[in-house]
């Protein structure tokens, strides 16, 4: 199987996928820090991306950083949240060796946590 790049986001506060949440995709420079943005997308009716974040082909080796607008989702939900947000916006970086494997980087989260781990 090609490798690529997926993500799921479920919203623990209220039970479900969460629904239009903006993702970003960044590629970092190991040695700077330096990042670049490749791909801004929404979750849909499941969490997810309509689309791999990275299919085959465009998955490389190298260190990747997933920006998911927490804040911005929590905010148009009926749930009481600071302001500023006590999350706004969570970055994952994560490095991909093997470019032929797939990625599968979910996050869990509410207005006040989240966690990640690879899946599948």
């Amino acid at each position: 199987m090609p490798g690529k790049l997926t993500t799921h986001v479920l919203d623990t506060a209220h039970g479900c996928p969460a629904v239009s949440m903006t993702v970003e995709l960044w590629t970092v420079d190991p040695q700077t820090g330096q990042k670049m943005l490749l791909k801004t997308t929404s979750t849909n009716s499941d969490g997810r991306t309509d689309t791999p974040l990275l299919s085959a082909g465009e998955l490389k080796v190298g260190v990747y950083e997933l920006v998911f607008s927490v804040g911005d989702y929590f905010a148009q939900k009926s749930v009481h949240i600071s302001n500023p947000p006590f999350l706004n916006r969570v970055p994952i970086q994560f490095g991909i060796a093997d470019p032929d494997a797939h990625y599968h980087v979910p996050l869990l989260t509410s207005p006040w946590s989240y966690s990640t781990y690879r899946g599948s």
